[in-house]
């Protein structure tokens, strides 16, 4: 079985660090850029969020959290009037559960109540941006520059020009041609590279500032068409072909010269894959973090660990544990899991090409694009059937149930195992 080494993420220490995104006092969010491999299923995770699911869909964690967020608040302002860091909580959740007019009814009378509470102009700009009126995201945006603390100054100057450069297209931003030019500079669309003279227009932080605004609007799939055409420009050819594939098949983007950029980027990804290794083909971001949506789990909410019957490991947990250093660290509650029996859900990752298979990875989302996509460790379970078991590629979510056993010495294999495995349909 493939195996991943315990590695930290590379640490940038030449400019600040840009953070954003809607923004509530739960989060500490992490500097950007994030991870590829983090970035976009945690990208994928809050476009999902934003969309009321039937009843027998696979749930969304991230929904449910901000369901749960938005319940409680609401819950308090029956009986008394929010706080200005509860209101913007309130409208944050609602921008997320995809409620913007209800964002909008919440934020705007609190914008006159703490005209100088930064994140309740910064979550009201992007309420009404996705509201559909663009004049007072421009107003609000401009106040929320202004309010900005200097760690999230940065993206707020670009979510404000973004919205002009909107508002000056007018209709024509409904049917985009090309990215928003944020940066003055012109995608050659050649394949990993970008004109010497174009690259020089390209700020140190461009990725990181446009990951900050496509947190805030993950359903906004020409930010992603820029953050391809910018790993593009990186020389990371091949995540730019797996970004603008999903413009295409998860947006529904027709832009003609999207669709020929596209099928440009794959034939040379499709290229780079026939050669042996990958080092070479990483372009020259360097990440901040792993991924940007960054909680700890709260395990009070957990049943007492028995040793008789499985144990749910929820992906948030194993989500806590840190790699690094001598080794990875595991949560308290994951340690005492060990040799235990335990059930979690998630998605199978097969080895290779192999249609049979005895293990597998178990995955929190599935992954389109293995090279670009790759989850991080913490979230990655290797799986081992019984001896002489063996099963077929599995493309919805499966129920693994068996013995975990935590990997704290060997660098080279996956931090969590589940040996002995059954593999059955979710309740």
């Amino acid at each position: 079985m493939t195996r991943l080494l315990f590695i930290p993420a590379a640490v940038l220490v030449t400019c600040p660090a840009v953070r954003g995104s809607l923004y509530d006092t739960a989060t500490d969010p992490p500097p950007l850029p994030s991870r590829w491999s983090g970035f976009l299923p945690d990208h994928r995770a809050l476009r999902a969020a934003a969309v009321e699911r039937p009843a027998d869909a696979l749930p969304s964690p991230l929904r449910a959290d901000f369901l749960a967020a938005a319940e409680r608040l609401q819950k308090f302002a029956s009986t008394r009037t929010l706080g200005a860091d509860e209101t913007a909580d309130l409208g944050a959740a609602l921008v997320r559960l995809g409620r913007p007019a209800d964002a909008v009814a919440v934020l705007r009378p609190a914008a006159r109540r703490f005209p100088d509470h930064f994140r309740i102009a910064a979550n009201l700009g992007t309420a009404w941006q996705l509201a559909g009126d663009l004049d007072q995201a421009a107003s609000v945006l401009a106040d929320a520059v202004r309010l900005a603390p200097e760690r999230f100054r940065r993206a707020e100057e670009f979510h404000a020009r973004l919205v002009r450069l909107r508002l000056a297209e007018g209709r024509a931003a409904l049917r985009p041609t090309a990215p928003d030019d944020l940066f003055g500079v012109r995608y050659a669309g050649t394949p990993g590279k970008l004109d010497p003279a174009e690259s020089a227009k390209l700020p140190a932080d461009d990725v990181a500032v446009v990951q900050a605004l496509a947190l805030s609007l993950p359903a906004d799939g020409r930010l992603l068409w820029q953050l391809g055409e910018l790993a593009n420009a990186r020389g990371d050819v091949r995540t730019a072909a797996a970004i603008l594939d999903g413009c295409v098949t998860e947006f529904a983007m027709a832009a003609p010269d999207l669709r020929t950029r596209r099928a440009a980027y794959r034939a040379a990804a499709d290229a780079l894959a026939k050669q042996p290794g990958h080092d070479g083909h990483r372009g020259t971001i360097v990440f901040r973090s792993a991924r940007p949506l960054a909680r700890r789990f709260d395990t009070s909410v957990l049943p007492p660990i028995k040793d008789d019957r499985p144990n749910p490991v929820p992906w948030g947990l194993l989500a806590d544990t840190e790699l690094g250093g001598k080794g990875p660290a595991f949560p308290a509650h994951l340690r005492a899991l060990d040799g235990k029996p335990v059930v979690l859900t998630g998605f199978v990752q097969p080895p290779g090409d192999a249609e049979q298979f005895d293990s597998f990875l178990l995955l929190e989302y599935p992954v389109g694009c293995w090279f670009c996509e790759t989850p991080d460790p913490a979230r990655v379970v290797a799986v081992e059937l019984p001896a002489g078991v063996r099963i077929g590629r599995r493309a919805g979510q499966v129920k693994v149930t068996g013995t975990l056993a935590l990997n704290r010495d060997d660098p080279e294999d996956y931090p969590v195992r589940v040996r002995g495995a059954r593999v059955g349909e979710p309740e």
